[in-house]
């Protein structure tokens, strides 16, 4: 166990990390020499007999983890450790195709890719459960009645199905970005120093091609020595844009499980689990804080993703250090993010009776809007109508009376409005809009 970073022993979940793990990205890159081997051999560049050679050699079970680090320690080259500790394990003549005509990044960009493919698979079937739990919400909620707010303030009445719809229809978007920048990022090359092939020879575009169809990798048309790293920018955006999301989703969580508001909660496993080493009464929204918390190390992602892409004429390193960084952190901390974000919004308690009382103990001042509105189809000017609204909430409020009493006692508006109008103007029930249909709409789509 280290320390020295959380994710090993804290946060992540074991398959996606699997996906990052020394021996998985070995094999990874021993992957890719084997499809080199099998294309070359394909259009008579190397022996058969030593490619298949090549590619039953290149697996950890042959070339293992531990050779390679010793190997690397006197190289002091990652990738060339690899081809030496593959070349040893082949049997004959075979070690001496091993890499033949390749750059170290056409093996290392090409295994980043297979990372990036599994990766991506796991957080679209994530995403896809995130969706399924908030389209149930909203579901189940689309006529739970509660105060909408803006600025923090009580504004008019909404369902607390729709804020799931909303926060659904969010994700079923992210979903989109994931599938649409996939092709641009699943990405590998095979082509050799500076991107010319000119080590392969007239067979280069056919090796690289078979390379790619082999590993089901798409290829980079034109590469300089490496991947273009508008590839890598793109993936950490989209993810760095959906943890901005999820922080959004668990932050609205945090915010109606504020004591003074307790719309809704995290679950809270009652008979052991603690809310404060102190003060014995507290359920906090740990699960929601968490999420926001990690929300800003992988924002924190983009701006060294994007400090990759100029790299010097055809290629640099500078990339490579924050690359081993930004990319499996990135992966792991969003899998862990939304699986949390799920299990939250899975097991979220709801209290619909909480929500009614927090709209009555407004007095009505969240129906003003729709008093305006009933005193414009009886004919008054829209601004008139607004300023007398204004007027009457303000008396409201500063008498601690109810809206509907100080609408009453207004001769312009009691002369347009009678009793009964007026309430039920301010029955917020009827105030809804189009929320119920909005959330069937949203629902049958991403679903």
């Amino acid at each position: 166990m280290s320390l020295l970073c959380p994710i090993d022993f804290r946060y992540g979940r074991p398959k996606m990390k699997r996906i990052f793990e020394e021996d998985a990205r070995l094999q990874r890159l021993l992957d890719v020499e084997a499809a080199l081997a099998r294309a070359e051999a394909k259009v008579g560049v190397i022996p058969e007999s030593a490619a298949a050679e090549v590619a039953a050699k290149a697996a950890t079970k042959h070339v293992t983890v531990k050779r390679v680090e010793a190997l690397e320690k006197e190289t002091r080259h990652d990738l060339m450790a690899v081809v030496l500790a593959l070349t040893e394990a082949c049997d004959a003549d075979a070690g001496k195709y091993v890499h033949l005509g390749a750059t170290s990044n056409d093996i290392l960009d090409s295994a980043t890719a297979l990372q990036l493919r599994d990766a991506i698979r796991i957080l679209t079937s994530d995403l896809d459960e995130l969706i399924k739990v908030l389209a149930g919400l909203a579901t189940k909620h689309k006529r739970t009645i509660m105060l909408g707010r803006t600025h923090g303030q009580a504004a008019v009445p909404i369902t607390f199905g729709l804020k799931m719809a909303v926060f659904a229809s969010e994700v079923a978007r992210h979903r989109d970005r994931l599938r649409e920048a996939s092709p641009r990022v699943v990405v590998g090359k095979m082509s050799g120093a500076v991107g010319t092939g000119a080590a392969f020879g007239p067979y280069a575009l056919d090796i690289q091609a078979a390379v790619m169809t082999d590993l089901g990798l798409g290829v980079e048309e034109a590469a300089t020595q490496v991947v273009g790293r508008d590839r890598y920018a793109e993936f950490v955006a989209v993810l760095a844009n959906l943890a901005a999301s999820l922080e959004k989703f668990c932050t609205e969580v945090r915010n109606l499980q504020r004591t003074e508001i307790g719309e809704v909660a995290e679950a809270f496993e009652a008979r052991k689990q603690v809310g404060s080493s102190t003060m014995a009464q507290k359920e906090n929204p740990v699960g929601s804080e968490n999420v926001c918390s990690l929300a800003r190390i992988v924002r924190s992602l983009v701006i060294p993703a994007l400090e990759n892409v100029p790299l010097w004429h055809e290629r640099d390193l500078t990339n490579s250090a924050s690359e081993r960084i930004i990319l499996p952190h990135g992966c792991v901390l969003i899998d862990e993010m939304l699986a949390r974000t799920t299990e939250i919004f899975g097991s979220l308690r709801v209290y619909p009776d909480r929500m009614k009382a927090n709209i009555e103990a407004t007095k009505g001042q969240v129906m003003a809007e729709a008093v305006m509105i009933a005193l414009v189809s009886k004919g008054l000017g829209r601004q008139e109508a607004h300023r007398l609204v204004r007027e009457a909430a303000q008396k409201a409020r500063s008498k601690g009376i109810q809206l509907r009493d100080a609408l009453a006692a207004e001769t312009k508006v009691s002369k347009l409005l009678t009793k009964k109008e007026i309430g039920a103007a301010m029955d917020p029930n009827a105030y809804l809009g189009e929320s119920v249909a909005l959330v069937g709409t949203v629902v049958r789509r991403i679903r």
